[in-house]
């Protein structure tokens, strides 16, 4: 009997926890991930090299988006923005090396991602706005709007979780299914074209992560501008 494509295969066992290969792969990258961030900022240097002058135009860029997005000072969102846009954008990639399937081509991935997102945004909508003010933003513009906007905060979760898992599995499928009818040197557009969509679905990730906690934000950081 064939199993599920959603099924999750243990690649070993700990103790009585099975850990399944999205999980060994997650680790990878972010074992990966803290590995480059320590080397590119051991030896920060007023005359950077190749390495530092890439790191500071990832975070001068992250920043501009930011305050676009925002409209307000990067540094309290710059962590969690860039690690986000990091390890999706990685994970994503990784589905170009042979034998790995992605960890966010796994609902339980996006799924993780999403509620990070979601636990962010209300972290910073209280606080910016303490909370009685971030709860009085359910109330907006009116009090019988309270059942929509609390219903806008699930579904909008969700919509990250079906737009991740959608796309990049959708790419898994169709580069599987070329492989193994075509063989191996067909696949190479198709593999370059996932590039691009694992890139562009990172930056939409991040971006509507953005979107998100700029809306639990908004009020206060224009009132701070206002009065600046």
């Amino acid at each position: 009997m064939k199993s599920s494509p959603l099924a999750l295969e243990p690649g070993f066992q700990l103790g009585p926890a099975p850990i399944s290969k999205p999980v060994i792969v997650t680790w990878l990258i972010m074992a990966a991930l803290t590995l480059a961030s320590i080397l590119l900022t051991r030896r920060l240097s007023l005359r950077p090299g190749t390495g530092q002058s890439a790191l500071e135009l990832f975070v001068e860029t992250l920043d501009a988006q930011i305050r676009d997005t925002l409209g307000a000072d990067p540094a309290p969102y710059r962590a969690l923005l860039g690690t986000i846009f990091l390890f999706v954008l990685a994970a994503n990639w990784s589905s170009l090396i042979p034998g790995v399937e992605p960890p966010t081509a796994r609902l339980e991935t996006d799924a993780a991602l999403a509620l990070i997102v979601f636990c962010a945004t209300i972290y910073h909508g209280l606080r910016t706005r303490g909370p009685l003010g971030y709860l009085a933003t359910f109330a907006e513009p009116s009090i019988v709007m309270i059942p929509l906007n609390l219903v806008e905060q699930i579904t909008r979760t969700f919509s990250l979780i079906v737009r991740l898992f959608g796309n990049i599995m959708s790419g898994v499928f169709v580069i599987g299914i070329v492989l193994s009818l075509a063989g191996l040197l067909v696949p190479i557009p198709l593999m370059a074209l996932d590039l691009l969509t694992g890139a562009v679905q990172a930056y939409i990730f991040a971006t509507l992560a953005m979107v998100f906690i700029g809306a639990a934000v908004e009020e206060r950081d224009s009132r701070t501008h206002e009065a600046r």
